[in-house]
């Protein structure tokens, strides 16, 4: 009886380890930008213009400057360009508001918290990474209570969403990723989801609210991010950027 007891306590056991997940994770609190020893700054000629400029910054300390590593690079955002994806202190520019599938990119300071991509984890690389496999999802339905969340279909017991992206399918251009932690501390229903760097199509082709770059670009923020740093995104118009890099004490881009 003793070793039926104890296989049954073994089974148990197990079974809870594969259970299902029935509600969303919450995020973790979200640590300011101020804390930020990197960002990755992309900006625009406009707010309605989907072609930018990358650069990555970084720092020593919360007390020293800003410094640019490697060359900057091109990228393209939201199709039909930039709107504020939350709001900041300070005398906005409120020329747009991010929605769900409006097709823009977020302006604002968000933070990097994960990567992805459709092959094992690359040599190096210290960000949290999501191996994508068939059952990986973004929800991107705004009633669903996993709205804004990568899940994994099998892993959860309420599949309340009735659009996604499938996100293996998506190739190239989740080929490899980064999560950006947009609308997402707390997420606000319908205020967009599922935005990430990503490959792009091409330089011509702007994406439905990431933000998207060659892959060799990629690869560089991908292997260049730590996650004791708190890298940042920090994207907006560049007249807007500079208009607010004192106060908000962004990078100094030239």
């Amino acid at each position: 009886m003793k070793v039926v007891f104890s296989l049954l306590i073994v089974l148990v056991s197990s079974s809870a380890d594969f259970s299902q997940v029935k509600r969303p994770e919450m995020p973790a609190a979200k640590v300011p930008f101020a804390r930020s020893l990197q960002a990755v700054v992309v900006t625009t000629n406009g707010w309605d213009t989907y072609a930018g400029t990358a650069g990555l910054y970084e720092r020593k300390d919360l007390k020293a400057d800003w410094k640019r590593v490697g060359d900057v690079f091109p990228v393209v955002v939201g199709r039909n360009g930039l709107a504020w994806g939350e709001l900041l202190s300070g005398d906005l520019d409120m020329a747009k508001i991010k929605q769900e599938g409006d097709g823009n990119a977020p302006a604002g300071l968000f933070p990097l918290t994960a990567s992805f991509g459709t092959s094992v984890k690359p040599l190096g690389v210290q960000m949290p990474y999501t191996k994508l496999d068939k059952f990986t999802e973004c929800v991107d339905d705004i009633k669903s209570s996993f709205y804004n969340r990568i899940v994994n279909r099998m892993q959860v017991g309420n599949f309340d969403w009735k659009s996604s992206e499938k996100m293996i399918e998506i190739k190239p251009q989740y080929d490899l990723g980064v999560v950006v932690a947009y609308n997402s501390y707390p997420v606000e229903r319908g205020r967009g989801s599922c935005i990430f760097f990503h490959v792009w199509k091409d330089a011509a082709t702007g994406t439905a609210g990431c933000t998207a770059m060659e892959r060799r670009n990629i690869e560089r923020i991908v292997a260049w991010l730590q996650p004791a740093k708190t890298p940042y995104l920090v994207q907006m118009p560049a007249d807007v950027y500079e208009k607010r890099r004192k106060a908000w004490k962004l990078p100094k881009l030239k």
